[in-house]
């Protein structure tokens, strides 16, 4: 089955739009489990599978009878399993992309998969939102957030705080300054070395 997988990609800045509200936290914040029709998409997925649907089936029903979301304002956490528990726990600040993916099925039902990376350096994402029908909210709140941003701050700076005038950003200069005359330096004696 083909998933199509589509990044968002925004800019923080300026205000929300009439059109697009900015999700409340609030309401973010209540999710804790995944819709019911995540079950309906295990079971047609593992009806694809012909005779072999019980053996397929019974893990995707524990995954979906244990999975347990938390959300709240440092970051995320992901729970499921019976015998052998997981859980996987990401502050915002961590997060590096977002990629929101919604195969056939997931469009049928109305529901998508939130899959978030984070800088460890592995291919796939460290954590997969499954069966959330409220998939636009927490995909623009984890935006929101990723960057250091809160709801109502959206005059601050986002970024990494080296922008122009930012506290520290004279200092940097200063130093990259520093070590670029030190290369060139380097070089010329390097040259007059090897000449």
């Amino acid at each position: 089955m083909m998933i199509w997988s589509t990044p968002v990609h925004r800019t923080p800045a300026g205000p929300a739009t009439a059109m697009h509200d900015e999700p409340s936290p609030h309401a973010v914040y209540q999710i804790t489990r995944p819709h019911k029709r995540l079950l309906l998409l295990y079971v047609v997925r593992c009806l694809l599978a012909g005779p072999f649907f019980p053996i397929i089936f019974l893990p995707a029903l524990f995954k979906y009878e244990t999975l347990r979301y938390r959300f709240d304002g440092e970051g995320v956490a992901m729970s499921w399993g019976f015998l052998w528990r997981r859980e996987i726990i990401l502050t915002y600040a961590r997060i590096q992309d977002i990629h929101l993916a919604r195969g056939l099925f997931e469009r049928w039902l109305g529901l998508a998969t939130i899959h978030i990376q984070t800088a460890s350096g592995s291919a796939s994402a460290e954590m997969a939102i499954v069966g959330l029908a409220e998939f636009e909210d927490v995909r623009d709140y984890f935006y929101s957030r990723m960057r250091g941003a809160g709801f109502g701050d959206r005059d601050q700076s986002h970024g990494d705080g080296a922008a122009d005038g930012a506290p520290g950003s004279e200092v940097v200069l200063e130093l990259l300054t520093e070590i670029r005359d030190e290369i060139r330096s380097l070089r010329g004696r390097m040259k007059q070395g090897g000449a």
